[in-house]
Formats: structure tokens, sequence, C-alpha cells
């Protein structure tokens, strides 16, 4: 018989681990440094200093892919190679191309952040860079997904935990949109035109667009929620059968939703009412993920009280909840007729953006640091209250005042008088959502200081700590 003491010992490849972690906390600085520049550019224009690659146009793109890939797509990585291991028990499958996912993905953003202020972009959303970066995410892709998916495959355990399955449908479903969406053809070293035309490029555009919502920022950090949830709060996941149901139920409906960004367009109007029908019944397994998560801390409520991460976690399923309730409603076609075009798509995006991702990604951070550098806990846990507090005002003043400027956009562009003539210029409408797009820097300013914060308490943890190679927990078995 062997046992678990006497069974060979096998070490964890966390070193990725690691370099993830840290790159998340640096690239969120950079992310929402330049989110705080743009929206202060909106506020007061001049601060483009009339240079071409500071202008909002060329900034913009490169804060949501700093945001979504470089901060969003660091956590994910980081999160998913340390989940996939603890619940596999196994070390990581071709640790070597692991090392190649972190600097291929680091060289990806470095190459983003070159190419988008310089104006090089093939104009689509969330999938702006041009063909030669595109080549490289393909590869640095399908390196992850030979080792998340190879890890399952040598796993000691014969149960694949439902985490795992979010992260693999994650790394699935986003190679199927980048790779369709991203098909082009070249016209010079950083130029190409897509291969579709008119309306057919804006439908795929917009199944990878939505589909980047659902699987780049839902599905992935779904899988965090899985683990470090029940992790924190030190309890088994409320229903394990309702993760399964939620699983399947979720990466089904999410694939047909894209057409909502599509209404009054040209787009036929029979796909147009096909995206709004899925994105309604979206609702339902998007709830029962939260509800999921949150009923985790049945009977453990009171740890909310002394635990600044385990509010993190929480706090992001409430957005998350939010969020996935008021896109279904603002996808039905009478609401969208008020909200499209408008700030309040803008708050909506971003309850989901900073309230939902920004928060789980940060508990999870809180989580592993100072478990990959040796340490119990942070240097400073009231440095994690402190950044709690001033992220969640920054996200309820930024997202309040853009569902407020959003409203009265909306309301002022269709208002018209007795003759039939509009009631309000367009530039009268800016004038008038000038005093919220003030508040919106304000929030944003708040939820920056928040990541410093963050950056400040990581930096004093991992100068404080160690390096560690954690040993592999061997069932026993005969």
């Amino acid at each position: 018989m062997t046992t678990a003491s006497s069974a060979p010992e096998v070490r964890y490849h966390d070193t990725v681990v690691r370099q993830f972690s840290l790159m998340a906390v640096v690239w969120g600085v950079v992310g929402m440094l330049v989110g705080v520049f743009i929206a202060a550019q909106l506020a007061w224009p001049e601060l483009n200093f009339g240079i071409p690659w500071l202008s909002y146009g060329r900034l913009r793109p490169l804060h949501t892919n700093a945001v979504i890939f470089a901060f969003g797509g660091c956590a994910l990585f980081a999160t998913s190679y340390w989940v996939v291991q603890r619940t596999s028990h196994v070390p990581l499958f071709a640790p070597k191309l692991a090392a190649f996912t972190f600097w291929g993905w680091q060289a990806v953003i470095v190459a983003a952040a070159i190419s988008l202020p310089l104006g090089y972009t093939s104009g689509k959303e969330y999938a702006e860079l041009e063909w030669p970066i595109d080549i490289l995410i393909t590869l640095v892709w399908v390196s992850y997904a030979i080792v998340f998916f190879g890890t399952i495959g040598v796993r000691k355990v014969r149960h694949i935990y439902v985490a795992n399955w979010f992260y693999g449908a994650f790394i699935l479903a986003v190679a199927i949109l980048h790779l369709v969406n991203s098909a082009a053809i070249p016209a010079g070293w950083m130029k190409s035109y897509s291969a579709y035309a008119g309306v057919q490029d804006a439908m795929i555009q917009w199944w990878y667009g939505h589909n980047a919502v659902g699987f780049f920022l839902t599905a992935g950090f779904l899988g965090m929620m899985y683990y470090f949830i029940p992790k924190q709060a030190e309890r088994p996941v409320y229903s394990y059968r309702l993760s399964i149901v939620h699983f399947w139920a979720l990466i089904f409906t999410y694939m047909w939703a894209g057409p909502h960004h599509l209404h009054f367009t040209a787009l036929p109007d029979w796909t147009q009412s096909v995206g709004m029908l899925f994105s309604l019944i979206l609702l339902a397994p998007s709830w029962g993920g939260m509800i999921n998560g949150i009923m985790t801390l049945s009977g453990a409520w009171h740890k909310l009280r002394d635990d600044p991460v385990l509010r993190f976690l929480i706090v992001s399923l409430s957005f998350y909840g939010m969020s996935t309730f008021e896109g279904p409603m603002m996808s039905i076609k009478t609401v969208n007729a008020l909200s499209h075009y408008t700030d309040w798509t803008v708050g909506h995006v971003h309850s989901g953006a900073l309230g939902w991702v920004g928060l789980i990604s940060m508990g999870s951070l809180y989580y592993l640091i100072p478990r990959l550098y040796g340490q119990k806990k942070m240097y400073s846990v009231p440095a994690i209250e402190l950044h709690f507090w001033i992220a969640t005002l920054g996200i309820v003043l930024y997202i309040a005042a853009m569902w407020i400027a959003g409203v009265m956009q909306g309301l002022m562009w269709r208002a018209i008088n007795p003759d039939g003539t509009l009631t309000y210029t367009f530039v009268e409408s800016v004038k008038a959502t000038y005093p919220f797009y003030v508040i919106r820097v304000l929030g944003g300013v708040l939820y920056l200081a928040g990541m410093l914060v963050m950056a400040w308490n990581t930096w004093m943890t991992v100068a404080g700590g160690r390096s560690v190679r954690m040993p592999v927990p061997m069932p026993a078995h005969a």
C-alpha cells in the first residue's frame, strides 16, 4: 500500500503563475491609467496636445486591449495555471511551452502598445491588432491550449473540477473566435483587409465582439469564481449540480447573442430578433451562476466583515448579476432604441469590466500572490480594505454617471417638436453630458488609485517573501 506521505514528491510549476500574477498587476495600472487619460480627454479635449498618437481614437483601443487582454488575460493565465495543477494533482504539462505563453503574451501586449498609438489598426472592436500580431496571438493560444488540456489529460484524479470546464470553454471558444474574425488579406506589413464584406463583416465582428465578453470576460472569470470563492470562504461550492447546469446553459446560449449589437442596422430583422431572444434567455444561466457563487457563503456570511479578499470576490458577483440583468434588458429592441449609441452602453460595459472582471481578478490575485511567495497573507490587510472601498466607490460614480448621461442623451436625441423637427441639436446633448464626463473621470481616478494601492501592497509582499515550490499532494492508491 503506497500512501500520500510515501509517494514520490512532485512539484508544481509556479514560476509562470508568479510571472503572470505580477504582470497582471502591472498591466492593470497601465491600462487603467490610459483609461483615466482618455476619459479626461472627453471632458477636456485639449489634453491630446495636438499629438496624433495621443488622440482619443488611437488611445481608446489601447485602453481596451490593455485592460481586457493584458490585465484580464494575465489574470486568466495565472489563475488557470494555478487551478489546473491543484485540481489535477499534477504539475503543468510542457512547462517550457507554458513559459513561452508568458513571454509570447507579453510580446503581444508590447506590440499592441506600440502599434495602436501609431495608428495601425484593423478597425475591429476588441480585434484591432494587425495580422502579424494576430499570428503571434494564435501561436501563444495554441500553446496555452496544449499546456492546459495536456495537464488535464495527465491528471491523477478522475474528476475534472467545474472551474476547469469554464477555463477550457474559454480557451476553445476564444481560439475559434480569433481565427474566424481575424481572417484577413494582408496588403502590407501592417495593413490588411477583412475576409468579409459589408453586413457579413459586421455580423462576424459582433459574433466575435460579444463572445469576447461572453468567453474571455465571463467564462474564464467564472472559472476563477468557482475555485477562489470556495477556497477563500473555506466552504464547498453551494450546488455542484447547478454549476454544471450553469456551464452548459451559458456556453450554448452566449454564442448566439451577438446580433443585439446590430439592432436597427442593415442586418436582417430576423437575425436581430434571434440575438435579442438568446440575450433574454441568457439571464437564467447567468443568474444561476451568480446565485451559486454567493450562496457558497451560506453559514459563513460573518466572514465578509473581516475578510476584504472575500469581499472583493462576492461583490464582484453582485456586479456580475447586475450586468447580466442589464445586458438582456438593453437587447430588447424598444429599450435599445433609447440606449443605442449612448453612454448607457458605456456604463453597462464598465459595470461588468470594473465591477465583475476587475474585482474578481483582484480578489483572486490577493489570494494567489502571498501563497506564491511563501506568505500567509498580503503585506497589508488594511491596504486591501482601502483598495476595496475606493474601487467600489469609483465604480459606482463611473457607472451612475454614464447611466444618467446615456438615458439623457437617448431622450434628447429622440425629442421632436410638434412640427416634426428635432428639439435639440447634437451639440446641445454633448454640452449637457459634460458634468457626467467629469464625474466619470473622478470615478476612474478612484479606481486607478485602488490599483496603485494594490501594486504597492504586491511589491511589499514580494519583497518580504520568497519564491516557493509547492509539492503536489499525491492521492493514496493501492
